[in-house]
């Protein structure tokens, strides 16, 4: 079997992993895959193909934020990648974030209804049903049900500065991807899912396969994290976040931080400098880490993981902090809660920072619990899933 992806990212960041990791798990059963990206750099141990380069990803971002048009330039770029699939010949094509200023979608899709290849599309967000934004849950905005207009969200990403074209995105999107007959679709969480059922989508299968983590990584991991940051005396409140956009709840650690006692410390991991300089002093900033073992330190070195975030399709964070033994608490807003359970985390009222504090009072949860619901996302689990979907395709 040969398997295509494309993806923004290879190698990097949450969905550049997983198309990593799914290669590596077709590598293992001796079938051959190439990964097809826009931007940054490939891990040399995989096959893959450049689409494009960084100054035509600069490019369409740039043509973006005045036209509100993501994913309509990157002609060239594109049309090269079509004859790469061509030689190539793949038997599945598997798309993943098909955003991130590196494609056209017009080019792309035409193909795809042309090749009658089986295609399997991960959203990895709620992008590829709007006329405009990733996430809308925050924003309280529906009109993606019935055609997106007078976007509420046209400076979120992908961000435009002048014109709105949600309308005309919207509409585009809709012909483009309905064109594709062999199109199955696959959401990391149930609510995702759900979502998807409300959508111009609703028609193609959905399959719900969780991200996974490497519990080889993820585990009781054992540091001097307290003592390097003077913590030894103290209960720590984790938060950690790849960005601290507002959707991901910020505000609501410094709320928290008002009412703890001094018993406690809050610890936010993933921060800007900025942001970081603008922490008061009675919370911990920490910058992004790369070192996943430095991370699994700190998720160990925590009593608490609280998970702020209301907008989420799935919040693989959550499971990270599980599977090194660390309860966890979270809001009940889109996918957050859905990946704990009564003896791993306690679920609160999105917003309610007093419910969440009493929560952490309360907490009785074990860590051998903990442990035991993150071994449901181990990742093998979750690509065995995807293989298991490729052979019913072809």
């Amino acid at each position: 079997m040969r398997v295509l992806q494309i993806n923004s990212t290879c190698g990097a960041g949450s969905t550049g992993k997983i198309t990593v990791d799914i290669y590596k798990a077709l590598e293992d059963q001796g079938d051959e895959c190439l990964i097809a990206f826009g931007r940054g750099k490939s891990p040399s141990t995989v096959n893959f193909y450049k689409i494009g380069s960084e100054l035509s990803v600069k490019l369409h971002g740039f043509l973006s934020r005045i036209t509100d048009r993501q994913g309509f330039y990157s002609l060239l770029p594109t049309k090269r990648l079509i004859k790469q699939i061509e030689k190539f010949d793949p038997d599945i094509i598997h798309l993943h974030n098909t955003h991130g200023y590196y494609l056209n979608l017009s080019v792309l899709f035409e193909y795809l209804s042309k090749a009658n290849k089986p295609v399997v599309w991960t959203l990895h967000d709620c992008w590829a049903f709007t006329g405009h934004c990733a996430y809308f849950s925050f924003a309280g905005c529906d009109r993606w049900k019935n055609g997106c207009h007078n976007c509420p969200q046209k400076k979120a990403y992908p961000t435009s500065l002048l014109a709105d074209n949600s309308r005309l995105n919207y509409k585009s999107k809709k012909s483009l991807f309905k064109s594709v007959k062999k199109l199955n679709l696959v959401t990391p969480s149930y609510w995702l899912e759900g979502m998807v059922k409300q959508s111009f989508l609703a028609d193609y299968p959905v399959n719900t396969i969780y991200n996974g983590i490497d519990l080889n990584v993820f585990k009781p991991t054992y540091g001097n994290f307290k003592k390097e940051y003077g913590l030894e005396d103290k209960k720590i409140i984790l938060g950690v976040a790849n960005v601290w956009e507002e959707r991901k709840g910020l505000k609501d650690f410094y709320r928290l931080d008002q009412i703890i006692s001094k018993d406690y410390k809050i610890v936010l991991v993933g921060l800007s400098e900025k942001q970081k300089s603008a922490l008061p002093e009675s919370i911990v900033g920490i910058t992004r880490t790369e070192s996943v073992k430095q991370l699994a330190e700190i998720y160990t070195a925590a009593d608490v993981y609280f998970n702020a975030s209301v907008e989420e399709t799935m919040g693989l964070t959550t499971v990270e902090a599980m599977a090194c033994g660390t309860p966890v608490v979270v809001y009940n807003a889109t996918a957050v809660g859905e990946v704990v359970d009564q003896k791993s985390g306690i679920v609160v009222e999105a917003g309610n920072v007093s419910a969440v504090y009493d929560a952490i009072l309360d907490m009785s949860l074990s860590s051998e619990d903990c442990i035991k619901r993150a071994e449901d996302f181990e990742k093998n689990k979750q690509y065995k899933l995807y293989l298991a979907l490729y052979d019913s395709l072809v």
